[in-house]
C-alpha cells in the first residue's frame, strides 16, 4: 500500500492519501531502464544521413593513369578512402523504431512511481481547480520543493482540472502534464511528483461503476 502526503492547493498539509493499487509494483530496474531507452530513442528524429560514393559530387576523371606510377590502381576520386569522398557504412536517415508493449509501459510507470514514493518525492494536491492566482499556487510549490528536497516539480493534472495549467505555467521549475500522457521517463526524471487528487477520485468512481 503506497501512502503519500497530501496538501491543499494553497500548501496546507492534509491527511495522507493512498495511491491506487495500479501503482504498486516490485522494483524492476531492468524494465525501467528499457522503458527509458525506448522513450529516448523515439524522441530522436533519426535524420542523420551521410552521402555514399555515388552521391558525392566529384569529378568522374580517373585519379591517375593505370600504369607506370608505381602506386596502387585507383579510379574514382569519390571512393571512401579519399578526402572528400563518400562515406562507407554511414547513417542513412532511416529512423529505427523501438517498441515496448502497452502492458510493459504501464508496469514501468508503476515501477517509477513506486521508486519515487520510497524516496518521498510523491505528493497529492487537493482543490487545484479552485486556484485563481499564481501567487496562491506559489505556496504549494514552495512547500513541495522544501518537503521533497528537489529542485523541480512535475504536476500531473486530471482531465477536469487541466485549466489549472494557466496558474502554474509561469513557474520555471514546474512541468505540467495531463494524467493520460505520463510515462516512466517523465516520472523518474520529473523531480517531485504532484498528483492531482481528482485523478484518484475519478479512478475509484470508474472502478465502482464497473462493479
Amino acid at each position: 500500500m503506497l501512502k503519500v502526503n497530501s496538501y491543499s492547493a494553497r500548501g496546507t498539509k492534509l491527511s495522507s492519501v493512498t495511491l491506487p493499487k495500479t501503482f504498486e509494483e516490485k522494483e524492476n530496474l531492468a524494465l525501467l531502464a528499457q522503458a527509458i531507452r525506448v522513450y529516448e530513442d523515439r524522441q530522436h528524429p533519426g535524420l542523420a544521413k551521410a552521402k555514399t560514393r555515388a552521391e558525392v559530387l566529384r569529378t568522374k576523371k580517373k585519379l591517375y593513369k593505370q600504369k607506370g606510377t608505381g602506386g596502387a590502381r585507383h579510379g574514382s576520386r569519390s571512393a571512401p578512402i579519399f578526402v572528400g569522398g563518400g562515406v562507407a557504412h554511414g547513417p542513412r536517415g532511416v529512423k529505427r523504431v523501438l517498441e515496448l508493449p502497452l502492458a510493459l509501459k504501464r508496469k514501468a510507470l508503476a515501477v517509477a512511481v513506486s521508486l519515487k514514493v520510497k524516496e518521498g518525492q510523491v505528493v497529492s494536491a487537493d482543490g487545484l481547480g479552485s486556484l485563481k492566482k499564481t501567487k496562491e499556487a506559489n505556496k504549494l510549490i514552495e512547500k513541495v520543493l522544501a518537503e521533497t528536497k528537489t529542485k523541480k516539480v512535475t504536476l500531473v493534472l486530471s482531465e477536469g482540472n487541466l485549466g489549472a495549467k494557466k496558474i502554474f505555467r509561469n513557474f520555471k521549475e514546474v512541468r505540467i502534464l495531463p494524467y493520460k500522457d505520463i510515462n516512466a521517463y517523465d516520472i523518474f526524471f520529473g523531480g517531485a511528483i504532484v498528483f492531482d487528487k481528482e485523478i484518484f477520485v475519478a479512478k475509484k468512481a470508474k472502478k465502482e461503476t464497473k462493479k
